[in-house]
């Protein structure tokens, strides 16, 4: 992978907070201010999310890297937030990526929709797409790990069809589909339910042929913004030690941890922004999923030190007395858990080794 010369938007000075003027987030002061106050409440959290997604980029139109960090900016202020806000951004840039456009507003989907992408396989459930005489798609089945499914107006679902895996847009206010409410007994983003759907008849409409969702350029983008989120809230972990060290007079042990958390957090967000550089150039294919592989694994790793140092410098108090840090270590320790941690890795020596280029 080439090196990028020019200075990537996530600089080396760490994130805008809320009232910065720095550059890099796209998102204002004011929204980031906004995203401090939602909390757990689903409704405010998506239309919130409606409106700023207007405001952002796609993945791979230049600003790449702006991108990635307004998404990690949402996240170091609420990872719950960001954890709605990623999929809602992945979807629209699916839906700006399809080479025939899909005529949404006969699902009734328009500015202010909310949208989830559901391509999660978990055997023995399965989505199946049928096709009448008349062109007219209809899905039967469920699909599982949905996540919001019952808060959100729309989403982009994988189905299985005589040629494989197709890409289908739905309606989810429609009666023929049925989200389930649970089991969701999770800690972290106990407010982001990803319960099973059942769809019965349910009207859908195509979007690409058969395998496009998989083969599209940009499906590994979206997996980097994904880490962009988990390195933005290891950094809303990282503000609070670095806080909680500024009342006191730190030993050598707290600075060890500290100048760790720094390390860590420099080095994934290092590789976000070469990523981010690289997917502006047009890198895909192949090459663009070894990147994503890579890039999040890298920052999973971050994420599990920078998680490791903070409870060995702060001790149980701030998961006893402060709410929002507890919230945000429950809620960023099941989100960082989409990488599959050694099972991920082995992907990743596996592509290694089948481009046939010694990689150092």
């Amino acid at each position: 992978m080439p090196l990028h010369t020019h200075q990537p938007a996530l600089g080396s000075d760490g994130l805008p907070a809320p009232g910065d003027t720095r550059p890099g987030c796209l998102l204002d002061g004011e929204d980031l201010a906004a995203v401090g106050g939602l909390g757990t409440d689903v409704p405010s959290t998506l239309a919130w999310v409606s409106g700023a997604a207007r405001r952002l980029p796609g993945p791979g139109e230049g600003q790449t890297a702006e991108l990635w960090a307004s998404l990690a900016a949402v996240a170091a202020v609420d990872v719950g937030v960001a954890r709605a806000l990623e999929p809602h951004l992945d979807a629209l840039a699916i839906l700006d990526q399809v080479p025939e456009p899909v005529a949404l507003d006969a699902l009734g989907a328009g500015p202010g929709s909310t949208w989830g992408v559901f391509a999660a396989e978990a055997p023995p459930a399965r989505l199946e797409a049928s096709r009448s005489d008349e062109g007219a798609w209809t899905l039967d089945g469920t699909k599982p790990w949905c996540s919001l499914a019952n808060q959100l107006s729309h989403a982009l679902v994988t189905a299985w069809t005589d040629d494989g895996r197709r890409l289908f847009a739905v309606d989810l206010r429609e009666p023929s589909v049925a989200p389930a409410e649970g089991p969701w007994v999770a800690r972290g983003l106990a407010q982001v339910v990803s319960a099973p759907v059942r769809f019965t008849d349910a009207r859908a409409l195509p979007v690409g042929a058969a395998g496009w969702y998989l083969e599209r350029p940009g499906f590994a983008w979206g997996g980097i913004g994904v880490a962009a989120c988990w390195w933005g809230g290891a950094v809303g972990l990282a503000r609070t030690l670095w806080e909680s060290l500024g009342r006191r007079e730190p030993d050598q042990l707290a600075l060890a941890h500290l100048g760790a958390v720094d390390v860590a957090l420099g080095a994934a967000r290092a590789t976000i922004a070469e990523a981010a550089a690289a997917v502006d150039d047009g890198l895909d294919g192949a090459a663009a999923a070894v990147l994503a592989r890579r890039v999040r694994t890298t920052v999973a790793d971050a994420v599990d030190e920078v998680q490791r140092r903070c409870a060995h410098a702060l001790g149980p108090g701030p998961l006893t007395t402060d709410e929002e840090f507890a919230r945000r270590v429950a809620d960023l320790g099941l989100y960082v858990r989409q990488h599959h941690a050694e099972r991920d890795q082995a992907a990743l020596g596996r592509d290694l080794l089948a481009a046939g280029v010694r990689p150092w």
